[in-house]
């Protein structure tokens, strides 16, 4: 049994969008040339990347890499937006010129990232103080949010809601995870699992929280952790950001998580997608090519395995 998926990655290998401290002066083309040299079928994209669709279709083409999604910073947990109504209508307008981007290059997925109050950006704030709903009338109020958002991008463009749980928003820790997938219709709204954000959001074991929801994963990060960073970043109340320049994440491979457990369970479900390395770290201290070669021979070595 052949297991259809592919190995992709997200440019961080190389240069930060949030902090372009961090390899802010490479190239996409140095990324792209080395990515498709090590072997990766296709990349997320960043900042640098075109804008439009044929524009980015060309550029991507003239490596021989597939667009593998994008993220899109969505704000329907904004307290201010006015109505239900009038949330979702800000948000369709928004999301066109992406979206637009995306399904032109053949994507089917879009990495959805609520950021209403998030810190995750913000180096001096801590994850400590990022946003939580007041109620559970908040949560159900989100959730039918974000099910008419999912359900707006199925109907419009054919590209599934896959919703990154992410340090410093709303929804981090693993009983968010599972309350957001049950509060949320599995038809519209899917999950973006993310191997490191799970461990760090609380996750001691992530293969063990993706087995509880595997069946509403769309796409996947695979980023290791080295623990002893994170458990100086809880100590010290560091920011996100604080944490990634101190070396909080990795690629597979040059961690402490286990991701036979998780390709595993992911072949097991069934799951068709992309297996995505991203790895926020400091080029100067992890160099891109040599840490993104590692990530791709990680994967390919227990895809190989697992009868991939």
């Amino acid at each position: 049994m052949t297991w259809n998926v592919r190995i992709g990655i997200n440019p961080l290998s190389w240069m930060n969008d949030d902090l372009p401290s961090l390899g802010g002066d490479t190239p996409l083309d140095t990324a792209l040339k080395e990515g498709a040299e090590i072997g990766y079928a296709g990349f997320e994209l960043g900042n640098k990347f075109p804008k439009t669709g044929p524009a980015l279709k060309a550029r991507l083409d003239a490596y021989g890499l597939a667009c593998v999604s994008g993220w899109y910073s969505g704000f329907l947990a904004q307290a201010d937006a006015g109505s239900d109504a009038q949330a979702l209508a800000a948000e369709a307008e928004r999301c066109k010129p992406h979206m637009d981007r995306l399904r032109h290059n053949g994507v089917d997925v879009v990495v959805y990232g609520e950021c209403a109050g998030t810190v995750q950006g913000q180096i001096g704030t801590p994850v400590s103080r990022r946003p939580r709903f007041a109620d559970d009338a908040a949560w159900q109020r989100y959730a039918w949010r974000l099910d008419a958002f999912g359900a707006h991008l199925l109907e419009c463009y054919g590209i599934r809601l896959a919703y990154h749980h992410h340090m410093g928003a709303h929804v981090e820790s693993p009983q968010d995870v599972d309350r957001l997938m049950a509060l949320t219709d599995p038809r519209k709204v899917f999950l973006l699992f993310d191997t490191g954000h799970a461990y760090y959001g609380g996750a001691a074991d992530p293969a063990a929280l993706l087995k509880k929801h595997v069946a509403r994963v769309a796409h996947v990060h695979c980023k290791d952790v080295r623990p002893q960073v994170i458990a100086q970043a809880r100590q010290g109340d560091w920011s996100f950001l604080q944490g990634v320049v101190n070396g909080i994440f990795t690629v597979p491979g040059d961690g402490a998580l286990d991701f036979e457990a998780v390709l595993r369970t992911l072949r097991d479900a069934g799951y068709q997608g992309w297996l995505v390395v991203e790895a926020e770290q400091d080029p100067a201290i992890a160099p891109g090519y040599a840490y993104a070669k590692k990530g791709y021979e990680t994967l390919r070595a227990l895809m190989d395995r697992l009868g991939a």
